[in-house]
């Protein structure tokens, strides 16, 4: 089954909304307990200091999921380079996707950017499975230049877009589609915000880094995102890019 990693800054009072939560019990789950340390604290005196305080945290989490309807285990690291640390245990335990958690109750609507050159079958087929057979409903977004053209497939954006909303559609999914070609990748998502409950794009979609470790933080919050959820981009892959 599909894994996906949920970062939590364990130390610091984070959790994971409840309506992601329930958005995830079509899939298995692994829970990233991490705390970031200063440069000159060693992660083993950390650990030491704090690991029973945040295992006990972390345990309560996977409870929660499970209380859900979900399946979760978790890891815990203490880190000095948050990124790194998530992508590297994303690697080991095979997450396919990455959800950062947002406020949000039961999600109805999930907005799915399919924007920049994106490898877009990975995202539909991750769609497909997470959504199953709930009422859930999803709107894809092209925005940028990939509204225009792909040059990647040969294919227009709008076309790419059609097509996978036909996809979708024939899945029996509640699909609906924006083209927005004057504007940036993340003032699109940002834009449409209202009205959805969750976003899902590339991890190496334009606006990925933006809403999760970039300066463009703040400047999301005050849209008051929901949870983000990148689908990983796999090289190893049939060649597709993100």
């Amino acid at each position: 089954m599909t894994r996906v990693l949920v970062p939590v800054e364990i130390l610091e009072g984070k959790t994971v909304s409840p309506g992601l939560m329930s958005l995830l019990v079509t899939v298995d789950v692994t829970v990233l307990g991490y705390h970031v340390l200063p440069e000159q604290t060693p992660p083993d005196q950390a650990r030491h200091q704090y690991e029973e305080r945040a295992t006990e945290a972390l345990e309560d989490l996977s409870e929660e999921f499970r209380t859900a309807g979900g399946k979760a285990d978790y890891r815990l690291v203490f880190t000095h380079h948050r990124e790194q640390t998530v992508d590297r245990i994303a690697d080991e335990v095979g997450a396919r996707a990455i959800a950062i958690s947002g406020v949000t109750g039961d999600v109805d609507r999930l907005l799915v950017s399919l924007s920049g050159d994106v490898a877009a079958d990975r995202i539909l087929s991750f769609i497909e499975e997470l959504i199953g057979n709930r009422d859930i409903g999803a709107t894809l977004l092209s925005a940028g230049d990939s509204a225009d053209d792909n040059s990647e497939s040969g294919m227009r954006g709008d076309d790419r877009l059609d097509a996978a909303a036909k996809r979708l559609r024939d899945g029996g999914l509640d699909v609906r589609t924006e083209r927005v070609p004057n504007e940036t990748p993340f003032d699109a998502l940002v834009g449409l915000l209202p009205g959805h409950d969750a976003v899902v794009m590339g991890e190496k979609a334009p606006s990925f880094r933006s809403f999760v470790f970039d300066d463009e933080t703040d400047r999301v919050a005050s849209a008051s995102v929901g949870p983000v959820i990148a689908v990983r981009y796999d090289p190893s892959l049939d060649g597709e890019r993100e």
